[in-house]
């Protein structure tokens, strides 16, 4: 390509400074945080549903804290690396939701019902809801683990906040489903990304589908707008 006498390439027009736009390739950081969430479910859904003795909760919350905890988090840098917003967010969120679940476990096994525990995850379950409602926009296998995350924590913070021993119960109930469902969740993911198609049902619409079908020029028209690049967020 020829350049002008100013040193730019006759396409740019001189009043204008040309961006180059570098786009790192990165790998998708769902089925870790899928896997992780599973596993972080199962250790919840054992407490709620009085399946790990008493002396054994802070073995609960060490897990927690030292296994789950930083996937989650590697999970949520990869997912804002890979400028997946809504994903980034909801890994973020579950993330030091471990990393404080944990440390209650370990620093107070004994305690059964917090009023400051109930706060906390009706406060969570609250925020989880506007990420429901965008994922069920795109990802629709997404909407659904958060739909069930959300009413899983809305019984955990009811029988915190003074419900019968039943609600917990159905609280552990709950997670359990949620350990299925990111099973599955994780598995389809990382088998659409070896694939490099989808092959378990993922439900994807709208701008989620197209990122799966459309071709590399369709798929960055909008990187010139996305945070980090334009000048403010």
């Amino acid at each position: 390509m020829t350049e002008s006498a100013a040193g730019r390439p006759p396409s740019v027009p001189p009043d204008r400074d040309a961006t180059t736009v570098v786009v790192r390739p990165y790998a998708n950081p769902l089925p870790l945080g899928f896997f992780s969430f599973g596993i972080g479910m199962a250790l919840l859904a054992g407490v709620g549903l009085d399946l790990v003795p008493a002396d054994q909760i802070r073995s609960v919350g060490i897990l927690l804290a030292v296994f789950v905890f930083p996937l989650e988090l590697l999970a949520t840098v990869m997912a804002f690396l890979t400028r997946d917003t809504g994903a980034a967010t909801t890994l973020g969120l579950f993330a030091t939701s471990w990393a404080c679940l944990g440390g209650l476990y370990v620093v107070a096994p004994a305690q059964r019902t917090s009023v400051a525990v109930g706060i906390y995850l009706s406060a969570f379950a609250l925020m989880l809801v506007p990420l429901t409602v965008v994922a069920f926009f795109g990802k629709r296998l997404l909407g659904a683990v958060l739909t069930v995350s959300v009413l899983r924590a809305v019984l955990a913070a009811a029988y915190q906040l003074g419900a019968p021993h039943s609600v917990q119960l159905a609280s552990g109930a709950a997670a359990l489903l949620l350990v299925m469902l990111a099973l599955y969740a994780g598995t389809a993911f990382l088998v659409e990304d070896v694939r490099q198609h989808t092959v378990l049902p993922v439900l994807r619409r709208g701008d989620a589908r197209r990122a799966i079908e459309d071709d590399l020029p369709d798929q960055h028209g909008r990187v010139p707008r996305e945070p980090g690049i334009r000048r403010q967020l």
